[in-house]
């Protein structure tokens, strides 16, 4: 039996769905172990694709300081002696980290428990739990590092399945991840108007809290555009868009790169150790995508001219040689094989 752990936000939970979706392929249900805070419960609770899924009261570090710092830390030996429990009962032999704070008492558990710990790091930057567990793991997963196994980044194969190359400039989709991005909404805004003028049609993802302000917005100057808060359907959404503008957390990036979609992306500079921007600047160094900084005065007029002046063709096709499929299936054969090897 597998245990899944990690999470807190989308990117890293996009993952654990990937992987839990592969064992499920094989006929295995994982056990799941994440946190009460964050997206965890509302991505997990109920999954029947799992045997059993854990929500403890783990929570963030690195951002605490003093004594809650302490307590944070304390929470976290407490519940990686509960994940010991757990391991116990579902006959755990391996653990599976996707990273995040939710990921922390599982991973100590594992290494508490002598279990083998597999650890798959989304971002260009390594966060900080999987920076101090690396030299201790079984395996390390990478779509960036060189030295880690290499793999291709798990992303679902709706994506690939949307392949196309990309020739003209239609319609534009605005993306600021499952929570929204205000910088993006605002952005949106003022570019809306030129886009309508240039008969650009526009799908925009707002984020549950600005969702009906931007509906407004898009009445208000009667500019025709599919506005919506959360889809679980982005791909449907993809297959019509031409160009995206986006933040760049690793698994919006690579399921871009997978639907080859070419993007604009505007990294989240509070992201830690600014990941988002080193995630995007590897596309970037490449010519396979724009960066602009949320810091920055954007011109609207002369943002879209720089738009319209990617080559779209180009940026699609090679995209497509970013990122092949089966990654979570790379992934799930090493864990499975090492299995194999060890009974």
């Amino acid at each position: 039996m597998i245990a899944i752990t990690g999470g807190g936000t989308g990117g890293h939970l996009v993952i654990a769905k990937a992987i839990k979706e592969e064992l499920n392929k094989r006929g295995i249900k994982p056990i799941y172990i994440g946190s009460t805070a964050g997206q965890d419960k509302a991505w997990f609770e109920g999954d029947d694709g799992f045997e059993k899924t854990y929500f403890l009261e783990s929570q963030g570090v690195v951002n605490k300081k003093g004594l809650r710092k302490i307590l944070a830390l304390y929470d976290i030996m407490r519940s990686a002696f509960t994940c010991k429990t757990i391991f116990k009962k579902h006959h755990i032999r391996y653990v599976f980290s996707v990273g995040g704070y939710s990921a922390a008492p599982a991973s100590f558990g594992a290494l508490l428990s002598g279990k083998p710990l597999y650890i798959h790091e989304q971002n260009a930057i390594q966060g900080k739990l999987n920076s101090l567990l690396r030299p201790f793991c079984k395996a390390f997963f990478s779509s960036y590092d060189k030295d880690a196994i290499f793999t291709n980044y798990p992303v679902s194969e709706a994506f690939f399945d949307i392949r196309r190359e990309r020739t003209d400039l239609k319609t534009i989709i605005f993306l600021g991840g499952s929570q929204g991005a205000s910088f993006i909404n605002a952005l949106a805004q003022k570019l809306a108007p030129l886009l309508h003028k240039e008969g650009i049609f526009i799908i925009h993802q707002t984020g549950k809290k600005e969702f009906d302000a931007m509906k407004a917005f898009y009445a208000e100057h009667n500019i025709p555009a599919d506005v919506f808060d959360f889809s679980k359907e982005i791909p449907s959404k993809l297959t019509l868009a031409d160009f995206a503008i986006s933040r760049s957390g690793a698994s919006t990036l690579w399921e871009l790169c997978a639907a080859t979609v070419p993007a604009l992306f505007i990294p989240f500079p509070h992201a830690a150790a600014n990941h988002q921007y080193f995630n995007a600047k590897m596309l970037a160094d490449q010519k396979l995508a724009l960066i602009c900084s949320q810091n920055s005065a954007i011109d609207p007029i002369m943002l879209l001219d720089d738009i319209k002046h990617v080559d779209l063709s180009y940026v699609s096709k090679n995209l497509s040689h970013m990122i092949q499929k089966d990654g979570a299936k790379e992934i799930v054969d090493m864990i499975l094989h090492n299995q194999t090897k060890e009974k």
